[in-house]
Formats: C-alpha cells, sequence, structure tokens
C-alpha cells in the first residue's frame, strides 16, 4: 500500500508526457527502493557561511536528508514547508539534540550556499540541527546513488522523486518518505525506532528506558501531537499483580495441611 502511494505522488511530481514519465517514476521508485541498507559515502558538503561540512560528521544520530533545488516553484517548496511541523513535532517528542536533518541542494549550478540560505529563510526554517547545504557535482552524485535520488532535466526545472531518505546512526539508508505532505506519524515513527533502538538488544538500564520511552511515547490524532503515555506500562504492572496475588493465594491453599482427623476412638 505504502508502495502504491508513493508512486502515486511520485508521478504527480513528474510534469511532462504521461506515458513516458509514468516510466521514469517507475524506475525513480525502483532506485531508490534498491538503496535501501546503502552506507552514505564521505561527501563533503557546504554550507551557507561557506564552511566545508561532511556528511559522515552526522553519524552518531540518525539524519533525515533531502534533495531540492532552490528554483523550484511546486514540489521542493511543499515538501519543506509541509516537512517543518513534523520536525517541529519529532524534536518535542524525540528531544532537539537526537537526530539532525539537512537539505541539499542538486542543482550544483545554481544552488549555491547563499541561494540555499534565502531558501531556510524564505521558507522560515528555524529550527536547530536543520542545515541546508550546496554540493559540487562530484558529491552531489555520490549522495544521490546512495539516497536513491533520481531527478531529470525538463524545460524550465526538474522532474525528480519527492522523497525523505532516513539514515540511521551508522550512516545506512534506513527507510524512504515519500510525498509532499508529511503527517508526523510518517516521520516520527521510523525515527523512533532510530532514536529508542528499536532493534537493538536490552543490554542495559539506559536500553530498558529506550525501550519504556518507545511504547509510551505514542500519537495522539486529535491534537496531533505525540504523548508520553505510561497506561499500557500501568495496565500490564496491574495486571501482573492480580496474576501474583492469584498464584500466591493457589500456593498458600496449596501447601496448608489437610485438617486433622476428629471423632476417633
Amino acid at each position: 500500500m505504502r508502495a502504491m502511494l508513493a508512486l502515486v505522488m511520485l508521478v504527480v511530481s513528474f510534469i511532462a508526457a504521461p506515458a513516458q514519465e509514468s516510466d521514469k517514476a517507475k524506475q525513480a521508485l525502483k532506485t531508490s527502493q534498491a538503496a535501501l541498507g546503502t552506507p552514505l559515502p564521505d561527501v563533503v558538503l557546504t554550507s551557507p557561511e561557506g564552511e566545508s561540512v561532511p556528511i559522515n560528521g552526522f553519524r552518531g544520530k540518525p539524519l533525515l536528508v533531502t534533495l531540492v533545488y532552490t528554483s523550484c516553484a511546486d514540489v521542493c517548496p511543499t515538501l519543506i514547508e509541509s516537512l517543518y511541523p513534523a520536525v517541529e513535532e519529532a524534536q518535542s517528542a524525540l528531544g532537539p539534540d537526537s537526530f539532525n536533518v539537512v537539505t541539499v541542494g542538486f542543482d550544483v549550478r545554481a544552488d549555491t550556499p547563499e541561494r540555499m540560505r534565502l531558501l531556510a529563510r524564505e521558507r522560515g526554517i528555524d529550527l536547530p540541527n536543520w542545515r541546508f547545504l550546496s554540493a559540487d557535482q562530484q558529491n552531489l552524485d555520490a549522495l544521490a546513488s546512495a539516497v536513491g535520488f533520481a531527478f531529470y532535466s525538463r524545460a524550465g526545472g526538474y522532474d525528480h522523486l519527492a522523497q525523505v531518505s532516513i539514515v540511521d546512526k551508522d550512516g545506512k539508508l534506513y527507510q524512504q518518505v515519500y510525498g509532499a505532505i508529511f503527517e508526523p506519524p510518517v516521520i516520527i515513527e521510523p525515527l523512533k525506532d532510530l532514536v529508542f533502538g528499536r532493534f537493538s538488544p536490552v543490554s542495559s538500564v539506559q536500553n530498558v528506558i529506550d525501550r519504556i520511552k518507545l511504547f509510551c511515547t505514542v500519537y495522539d490524532p486529535n491534537t496531533g501531537r505525540y504523548i508520553f503515555d505510561y497506561s499500557l506500562f500501568v495496565g500490564i504492572a496491574i495486571g501482573l499483580l492480580c496474576l501474583s496475588l492469584i498464584l500466591t493465594f493457589l500456593i498458600r491453599e496449596w501447601r496448608r495441611p489437610p485438617p486433622s482427623p476428629t471423632g476417633r476412638v
């Protein structure tokens, strides 16, 4: 079902002859999915201040990667503006320093550090740990290949896959999220897996705490916010308490000696 929805959103972002662009869309989706599990290469990007930013410097925390171009008038601005509340809620629910976000310009001739800075300002992106970066052709090609990002030149711009790539703390591509509009859970649920270590062994007190946070951090559709809900564990604790009381009663009854016989001469 997710792949079907992704394909629909992908086809929408390709604007040209329907049959030809549909084939491109299908190939782009195939390329994107084939990249899962790929480690990010040691590419170096450029900040709006002109500083070198190694992508592997973000290892140790999950990373969201989006690729856009600054002259885009539809999909890219919508993607960034829709991603903003999801990232904001993720920072509130999981911790502002629990993950990073990078938005990289893929039109290397036009997406200069200054243009990326203006893009962030125009879209009101002021969240911590979200950086807008530029790349040269070699580094852009390596990054796009690693995250399975496909784009094609067309008159007036590019056709491209609208995706957010979620990378784990070891720098491997963990999941793709498609579309230009994001409800918070589609971004936060996979981040929860990585931040709280759903697949890591429970080998320390911190692992136990993280596992509790994983199951207790839940989405409330009425408010559109994530809340920390202990009710599941409270219910389990009450159930275990009742079970232990029943077992204690049964054991005591089983161990109680039979009554002494009476009335014998």
